[in-house]
């Protein structure tokens, strides 16, 4: 039983040792291939920096509005007797658009008049014969009244003839009616709407903190998705006095010339308020920079010799990212011109890697965008 027991702990332990043999034999063939491998070389793409100047921007998002813009509505109610517009056409102010029924007050008003030259000649008698010291003062003062109640009663029902002739406040641009020859218009009824487009304006809001770097007159170039591949130009023309204290926001408004009327009211737009030009500024394209919680850097690009061979290898550089401007970024940092910088490749990176300089169309934006 003894002899059989040692046989088993023999065999058991000559498993084990054959077992734990081949791990290491492993472990030592694995060292031996990993300390003979070439070091692995980074394909990059990269930049040579240069002084460039930058425009710098404040951007903004608002919604276009017209010069003057109103819908045209009916102050009393009525029926519609005459539509003076067609759809969309240009009116100037004045111009007579609807008319409602008026035939009983210029009926009344027809009354009022014929007898205003009785009382107004009654008026005139007794004032010769007051003065003459024929009759009273009270019946001076009676005449007199129902005189001045005979030209209020006038000037009221012409005032109310004319509230029925509804014309344009201004000259415009009229949209399309949403009223009929014959239909009762209740008061306060949408008839059309008129604006003036002969300029526009854009209404947007931006951070308190940039308060000191605008003023009235300033330029503003403006973009709208209708013309993608047109600037529009405009200046400031009024900035809120109050700062909204519940978003830190204050609002700023700018005028748009619209001569060819290409911009309408409603459109979302996007606006970039013109700052002073700076100059030898460090750009690089956005796809450069290796953002992180702990700060922004950006590799830079070395020469060394191993050996008598050059090889290229990458240096992590902390930057500070001061504006963006499309895939563009302005940086300040311990970098300077002529130093060549990683545009594309920076996941596998990490300081003093390896890397080849490879050229990549990727990043290059085509010449038009692909459409659905």
């Amino acid at each position: 039983m003894k002899k059989w027991f040692v046989i088993m702990v023999i065999i058991a332990l000559l498993a084990f040792g054959t077992v734990i043999g081949f791990n290491w034999f492993v472990q030592q063939k694995t060292k031996e291939a990993i300390a003979n491998m070439p070091e692995a070389v980074y394909p990059v793409t990269a930049i040579t920096l240069q002084s460039v100047n930058w425009q710098p921007t404040i951007d903004a998002i608002g919604f276009i509005e017209p010069n003057q813009g109103v819908t045209i509505s009916n102050e009393v109610s009525g029926i519609v007797t005459s539509i003076d517009f067609e759809n969309g056409a240009q009116v100037m102010q004045g111009n007579m658009l609807v008319q409602l029924d008026s035939e009983v007050q210029k009926a009344n008003l027809k009354a009022k008049q014929v007898q205003l030259p009785a009382l107004k000649a009654d008026y005139e008698r007794l004032l010769r014969l007051y003065k003459q010291k024929s009759v009273s003062q009270q019946d001076l003062d009676n005449a007199e009244s129902r005189y001045m109640a005979m030209q209020a009663d006038i000037s009221s029902l012409e005032a109310t003839i004319d509230q029925r002739e509804i014309e344009a406040p201004f000259s415009g641009s009229l949209g399309i009616r949403s009223i009929n020859l014959g239909q009762y218009l209740q008061v306060g009824t949408e008839i059309v709407r008129l604006e003036d487009t002969s300029s526009m304006k854009l209404r947007f809001t931006i951070p308190q903190t940039q308060l000191s770097r605008i003023a009235v007159g300033q330029p503003v170039h403006i973009y709208v998705d209708a013309y993608p591949d047109e600037v529009f130009e405009g200046q400031i023309a009024a900035i809120e006095p109050a700062v909204f204290y519940q978003s830190g926001l204050i609002q700023v408004q700018a005028r748009i010339p619209n001569a060819h009327g290409k911009l309408r009211s409603g459109m979302f737009a996007k606006a970039a308020i013109v700052l002073p030009e700076m100059t030898n500024q460090l750009v690089v394209p956005q796809t450069a920079i290796n953002f992180a919680l702990y700060g922004n850097s950006v590799y830079i690009i070395e020469e060394t010799n191993k050996e008598g061979k050059t090889e290229k290898r990458v240096k992590q550089v902390n930057v500070d990212v001061v504006e963006r401007n499309g895939n563009n970024a302005l940086v300040t940092g311990e970098i300077k011109a002529g130093d060549q910088v990683v545009t594309s490749g920076l996941v596998r990176l990490s300081n003093n890697s390896l890397v080849k300089i490879t050229e990549d169309n990727a990043l290059k934006l085509p010449a038009s965008m692909p459409t659905l």
